[in-house]
């Protein structure tokens, strides 16, 4: 299949070869019957004469690949023509097609020299005949002037013009490769957005998973029921991410697919404390957040934020107890996650590296324009507080 840029560009010399072929046409035709006119009655409209016609036009077919050496032969030619004595054609027809081909390709200032040479040599033949000179000015002059004039500004126009069109083009193909970096970098930050997901999902099902994990096998032997119970959440904590994992899987082959990852958001909370109460420690809810005030990705973010919290105090605190709170101040949303586990733990050692963790929750709040913090709490244990923007910047 051929390249649009060859096709394109074989479109573009056919269309240049058309023009060409026009205006040596014109120009010769135009001569030729200004020559057959014998305005004067000279009676030399002789072959020969005919035979400049065509002359120019044959300059004039070639004058785009060499403007400045076919403006100096026309007007080299012109002057031949009047020294052997043929009819009047005036002095600046002839050369209307060099004048604009020249000022078409760039050569402004050949085509004004020549343009003024030939003004100036019409006007010196015609006092040496011996005319007035108010004919002069008033006829002679002024239409030679006019006409050289038209001719080079008609070239200038039509460069303008390319250029113009050229100069859109490069902005047109501009604004297509900025449109197309913006819809890279959405792709990326939606692809880590996901990757932010899924550590932390996985990291909270695998946190359950392996705690119910060494309660079952501490428990088999000695209390079958609790054992029991264990087994039982770890097959809940697999299922929800098995559930959690063909929603992302849907969702990367479909953006529509983010309409049934209702489970994301304040409303999943509880889920997430029910997870924590099996897991031994004793969650306390206080959500005090209208539905539908929250943009979907900073309801998706809080979801995150408080499920990694969970997650470390799960797996590191040693604490019994956490509260989480969640409110609407003004135009941010606050989040708080505190634990009553020995106090100032170092920070885990999983946050410690690519973007998991509290420097994961701290990037998410980041790129969504707020703040997140993590430390020792006011009297004892772990905190982590979080400010979110209630809606995200159009």
């Amino acid at each position: 299949m051929p390249d649009s840029r060859d096709v394109s560009a074989h479109r573009g010399e056919v269309h240049r070869r058309r023009a060409d072929l026009l205006l040596a046409t014109t120009q010769t035709l135009t001569v030729a019957l200004v020559i057959a006119a014998d305005p004067e009655e000279t009676g030399r409209a002789t072959p020969g004469a005919h035979l400049f016609a065509v002359g120019f036009g044959a300059l004039a077919l070639v004058g785009r690949r060499a403007p400045r050496l076919v403006l100096a032969l026309t007007v080299l030619g012109i002057f031949a023509y009047y020294a052997l004595g043929f009819p009047p054609i005036g002095i600046a027809l002839p050369a209307v097609a060099a004048l604009y081909r020249a000022a078409d390709v760039g050569a402004l200032c050949w085509a004004v020299g020549a343009g003024t040479v030939l003004v100036a040599v019409a006007a010196w033949a015609r006092v040496a005949e011996g005319l007035p000179t108010a004919y002069l000015l008033s006829y002679e002059l002024l239409t030679n002037v006019a006409l050289a004039a038209a001719a080079i500004a008609l070239g200038v126009s039509v460069r303008a013009r390319r250029a113009a069109r050229s100069s859109q083009q490069r902005l047109r193909a501009l604004a297509a490769a900025e449109q197309a970096r913006e819809a890279e970098g959405r792709l990326q930050a939606e692809r880590v957005r996901i990757a932010q997901d899924l550590h932390d999902s996985v990291g909270h099902a695998m946190s359950v998973i392996a705690l119910h994990g060494n309660v079952a096998a501490e428990a088999i032997g000695r209390d079958d029921e609790v054992a029991r119970r264990a087994v039982q959440q770890i097959a809940v904590a697999t299922s929800a991410q098995l559930r959690e994992l063909r929603a992302t899987v849907k969702l990367l082959r479909s953006p529509a697919g983010d309409v049934e990852r209702g489970a994301v958001g304040l409303s999943g909370l509880g889920r997430l404390a029910d997870a924590a109460r099996e897991a031994g420690v004793v969650v306390d809810l206080d959500v005090t957040v209208g539905e539908g005030c929250l943009d979907g990705a900073i309801e998706a973010a809080a979801y995150r934020i408080v499920q990694e919290s969970l997650t470390n105090v799960i797996r590191h605190s040693g604490a019994t107890h956490a509260a989480v709170t969640a409110g609407v101040r003004g135009d941010r949303l606050e989040l708080v996650i505190a634990d009553d586990g020995p106090g100032g733990r170092p920070v885990e050692p999983c946050s410690a590296g690519s973007g998991s963790g509290l420097s994961g929750m701290r990037e998410r709040a980041a790129v969504l324009g707020g703040e997140l913090t993590a430390g020792r709490g006011a009297a004892s244990g772990f905190q982590v507080h979080a400010v979110l923007p209630v809606r995200l910047d159009p």
